[in-house]
């Protein structure tokens, strides 16, 4: 949970309960509904190397690289990372795809070809290019592999709450982003070329909702303090498709290259009924699981405590929902993964995981690894930069 004192930063920084045991979900359309208010049960325990393919990157480690192992992207070529919350750091770290340091780049600054702000980067790896989102600029900066200043734009029309907090690369000449404050459209196509919109993707709603608290602070009334729960995405790149989820909205849909929408998830309760309002995440989507969350925007200010989170997973086969633990089956103990800390990567790699070194490496003298676990944490000392765990869909 955290606190900060500038709302433009908070808003930055800023789930669904089957209706009953055993119960099919799924219309005949394919269209899955979930009642965000209900109970669920059982609880089910997944292995993830049972329906994802798992891959182990040890990023290289000496005196020049030393971080802490934040995944911006991941390409067949290459890896960039960047420090743990350190917005004002503004190093990316460029790896091969082996975990191999290759070079530093840092364009931290106030002039024209800088960013303020290092929040999130989008490799192309065909036009050899980097997408820098700097947030705080509210632009997107474009650099090639070596640091080298290529071009820049900004976000949308400039307006002071609007920026996009989610670019994933769309395809040869696209950005697709996600404008959490956009009233209106907040899915839309962007030119790589000069930022222009392409495409505006409208997904219908009465009013737009949030999952966050504020609160006013100061003798003036007009400081703010805002506070969210963990960073979610709107955008998922599944199937050849996107899956575009909108807390607004009432239905998560997939989105086509012919720019079609088709229902993909339907949440009930309406939430433009709730109040507080109870929102439906997504997780992570695999070919025989989704795993989703709900979070009621709740939040005590004295005990800083709130947003209570439900976790379930729906399993296509069965066609019903249930509670979830995943474990890493790579550990001879139960070694639980976190769905909340998995991070979205591409079609080509579901997500990323972050296993700290020097926790592999006591796992290691204990016996608890297995296969190629086992085998990267023997390279591993207590000071190593953190191990990547690449989730992928199974081949």
């Amino acid at each position: 949970m955290k606190s900060i004192d500038s709302i433009l930063v908070i808003i930055l920084l800023l789930t669904v309960v089957p209706e009953g045991r055993g119960q099919k979900q799924a219309g005949n359309d394919g269209v899955i509904t979930v009642n965000v208010v209900k109970s669920y049960s059982p609880k089910k325990e997944l292995i993830l190397q049972d329906f994802m393919d798992v891959e182990y990157i040890a990023l290289e480690t000496n005196d020049d690289f030393i971080n802490q192992g934040i995944v911006l992207d991941v390409g067949k070529e290459f890896i960039l990372v960047k420090n743990r919350n350190r917005i004002n750091d503004g190093t990316i770290f460029v790896y091969d795809r082996n975990g191999k340091a290759i070079r530093k780049i840092n364009r931290k600054g106030q002039g024209g070809e800088e960013y303020i702000s290092l929040y999130s980067v989008t490799l192309d790896e065909e036009s050899e290019e980097m997408f820098v989102n700097d947030i705080l600029g509210k632009k997107i900066v474009v650099y090639d592999l070596y640091g080298n200043f290529k071009r820049r734009f900004k976000h949308e029309n400039g307006i002071y709450f609007q920026f996009y907090i989610d670019v994933f690369n769309y395809d040869r000449h696209h950005l697709i982003c996600y404008d959490e404050n956009h009233e209106e459209i907040p899915f839309v196509l962007m030119s790589k070329q000069d930022g222009h919109i392409a495409h505006e993707i409208k997904i219908p709603f009465k009013e737009k909702k949030f999952l966050r608290q504020l609160k006013q602070e100061g003798n003036d009334g007009k400081g703010v303090i805002g506070v969210g729960p963990s960073p979610y995405y709107s955008i998922f790149p599944f199937n050849g498709n996107w899956v575009l989820s909108e807390l607004s909205s009432d239905t998560v849909y997939t989105f086509f290259p012919d720019y079609s929408l088709r229902p993909f998830i339907v949440r009930t309760p309406p939430i433009q009924s709730m109040d507080p309002g109870e929102f439906l995440i997504i997780r992570l989507l695999s070919d025989r699981y989704y795993f989703m969350e709900t979070i009621k925007n709740v939040y005590d200010w004295n005990t800083q405590k709130g947003f209570p989170t439900n976790y379930l997973v729906y399993d296509t086969k069965e066609r019903s929902f249930s509670g979830y633990t995943v474990y890493n089956g790579d550990f001879t103990t139960k070694k639980e993964i976190y769905m909340s800390a998995t991070k979205l990567v591409s079609h080509e790699i579901e997500s990323w995981y972050l296993l700290e070194a020097d926790q592999l490496v006591e796992s290691y003298k204990k016996g608890e690894l297995t296969g190629k676990l086992k085998e990267t944490a023997a390279t591993l000392n207590e000071e190593s930069n953190p191990i990547i765990m690449l989730i992928k869909h199974k081949r």
